[in-house]
C-alpha cells in the first residue's frame, strides 16, 4: 500500500461524506469554510451569482457525443477513500489505448488563482472517478470564464497528496464544529460574500483591544491592601 493510500481514509457511510466543494472553500479560508459548513451560512455576492449563471448550463444530468467525445454534465460523484461526494460540472470520456477514460472539467467564473483550490477540488474530483470507474484518470482541465480557456491541471503525487491532506484538516474541523477566528486579507475578504457575516475586521480588532487590556494589567502594580 503506497503512502498516499495509507494517508486516506476507509469506506465509511453515505452520511459520513463531506461536500467535496468545501475543499475548496478550506483551501481559499478555513473561516469560510467553517461558516458554510458548520455554521449553516450563506449570502450572495456579485461574484458568488456569476458563477452561478455560469454553472447552469451544467447544472442539469445530461450526455451528449460530439466529435468521438462523450460529454457527461453534472455526474455525481463520490469518493470512500477520500470521504467527499458532490457533483462534477463536466466529465469527458475520452478514448485512450482502447478504453474510455473519464477527463474531468470544472467550470470557474474568474480566472487562475495563485492558491491551488481549485486544482485540489479538481484533482478531488478525479480522485472520485478513479473509484467509480476503476480507471487512472491522470488530467483533467479548469475552464475560467474570463479568460474564457481551458487550463490543463495534471494529478501528479504533489497534488494528491494536498488533496488528501485537505480533505483530512476539512473532516477535522466539520467535525470539531468550531470556527476559526477571522483573519482579514482585503484581497480575500472583499470579494467574499460571506464578508458581512464573518465581519474580519470587526472580530480581528475586538481581539486586538483585547490583547491590548491583557498587556496593560498585567504591566499594572499590583494593588494595596485595604
Amino acid at each position: 500500500m503506497s503512502a498516499l493510500e495509507s494517508a486516506s481514509r476507509p469506506a465509511g457511510d453515505e452520511d459520513d461524506l463531506i461536500p467535496l466543494s468545501a475543499l475548496q472553500h478550506y483551501l481559499f479560508c478555513p473561516r469560510q469554510c467553517a461558516l458554510i459548513h458548520v455554521e449553516r451560512a450563506w449570502a450572495e455576492n456579485r461574484f458568488t451569482a456569476e458563477g452561478r449563471v455560469m454553472h447552469e448550463r451544467t447544472d442539469r444530468l445530461h450526455a451528449e457525443s460530439r466529435r468521438g467525445v462523450r460529454t457527461l454534465t453534472a455526474l455525481p460523484i463520490r469518493s470512500s477513500r477520500l470521504g467527499v461526494h458532490g457533483v462534477a460540472d463536466a466529465v469527458e470520456i475520452h478514448a485512450a489505448s482502447g478504453s474510455d477514460r473519464p477527463f474531468p472539467v470544472d467550470y470557474k467564473r474568474g480566472r487562475p488563482k495563485e492558491h491551488r483550490a481549485d486544482e485540489v477540488q479538481l484533482c478531488a474530483q478525479a480522485m472520485a472517478l478513479e473509484e467509480m470507474f476503476g480507471v487512472q484518470v491522470p488530467e483533467g482541465a479548469l475552464f475560467y470564464g474570463e479568460t474564457r480557456r481551458r487550463f490543463p491541471v495534471a494529478f501528479d503525487d504533489p497534488l494528491r497528496a494536498l488533496t488528501v491532506r485537505i480533505a483530512q484538516e476539512v473532516r477535522a474541523t466539520i467535525e470539531s464544529g468550531a470556527t476559526p477566528a477571522p483573519s482579514y486579507e482585503r484581497r480575500k475578504c472583499e470579494a467574499c460574500s460571506l464578508l458581512d457575516l464573518c465581519r474580519p475586521k470587526v472580530l480581528s480588532r475586538r481581539r486586538d483591544v483585547a490583547s491590548w487590556l491583557r498587556a496593560s494589567l498585567e504591566d499594572e502594580p499590583p494593588c494595596e491592601d485595604t
